[in-house]
């Protein structure tokens, strides 16, 4: 068995592909893959053409994030002990490959971790999708070190460190392929978005750690697929909410979460459409929808998780701390 495999999802990416993917080939020193989403562009012929060293692998539809790489990484089973997940939009660092699968490689308690992530736009800022490490507070709202909500924090060292996290991001995302398999994967009724928050929410209570190596930075341009701001992104992101929490709390402490939610969430919703803009409106009242009408589709958890190992992180209710209190800062929380 080879011991890791870098394995990149494209869906139409030739402009990202074609910024990113030579800081990927300089900088690696495991095997690169493809999994392709069915692009219809000309991506797959430029990388072909240019970096024949890349494996691809070809998808008959667009499975989105979760389905594509369940899909692509199940034509790896067996194959390698580690893969790291990259987005295309993700520029690398020197040695970064080797040194994260050196640092799961050594804690054999933790499942999967994340490096520091910085905006490529900004190499001085944090990026927004994992920054420095994931959290979630108690009503299910994941928050990073280095980006609270959409606050973003400068970067000065702060946190260059090795910590236990809640979640690692999926912008890159290093996971040990027995444990990705033994959780089934992604679930993939999440199609993009929080699929990462998910999977390693799972991983915890099945007793592993998720982990954040502050020694390696990479850069994320994000919104390559989908920008932040769009409907479609709310939509799926209180969709898939939703749906996390579901799979993984008991029956009352979600019915509790949920109340809270929905109260903060449609007011949100209110406030959107009195700003006019009935899209992202539409966005939060189409997750719940669809959230309902799903539910029966989620598998719900054991009453009684063998081990959850939570990082019980620094704040309990962010909305109360950021917006309330005005806590904009992670170690102001």
């Amino acid at each position: 068995m080879n011991k890791a495999a870098i394995v990149i999802l494209n869906f139409n990416g030739k402009e990202v592909l074609s910024t990113f993917l030579p800081s990927v080939v300089n900088h690696s020193s495991y095997d690169i893959w493809i999994i392709d989403n069915a692009s219809i562009d000309d991506s797959v012929e430029l990388f072909t053409a240019n970096y024949p060293q890349i494996n691809l692998i070809s998808l008959g539809s667009n499975f989105g994030y979760a389905g594509g790489y369940n899909w692509g990484l199940e034509e790896l089973r067996g194959k390698y002990e580690f893969f790291i997940l990259l987005n295309s939009d993700v520029e690398v660092t020197a040695a970064w490959d080797r040194d994260l699968v050196d640092c799961l490689d050594g804690k054999p308690e933790y499942a999967a971790l994340q490096p520091k992530i910085l905006s490529w736009q900004d190499r001085k800022m944090f990026d927004y999708a994992g920054a420095g490490g994931g959290y979630l507070d108690v009503l299910g709202y994941p928050y990073c070190r280095g980006r609270i909500w959409n606050t973003l924090e400068s970067d000065h060292g702060q946190y260059n460190d090795e910590v236990q996290v809640d979640w690692a991001s999926g912008a890159c995302l290093v996971i040990r392929a027995a444990d990705f398999f033994m959780q089934e994967g992604f679930d993939a009724h999440f199609f993009a978005h929080m699929e990462e928050i998910d999977l390693c929410w799972r991983l915890r209570r099945s007793g592993k750690k998720i982990g954040y190596l502050g020694a390696v930075t990479v850069f994320h341009q994000g919104g390559a697929t989908l920008d932040r701001s769009s409907p479609k992104k709310l939509y799926l992101n209180i969709r898939n909410n939703l749906s996390m929490i579901y799979k993984n709390v008991n029956p009352l402490r979600f019915f509790g979460i949920i109340v809270a939610k929905s109260i903060m969430e449609m007011a949100a919703a209110v406030g959107y459409l009195m700003s006019g803009k009935k899209e992202h409106a539409l966005g939060v009242f189409r997750g719940y929808r669809d959230f309902f009408s799903g539910i029966e589709n989620l598998e719900r958890p054991i009453k009684k998780p063998e081990v959850d190992s939570s990082t019980s992180g620094p704040v309990k209710f962010i909305f109360w701390n950021y917006l309330v209190l005005r806590k904009r800062v992670f170690t102001q929380l």
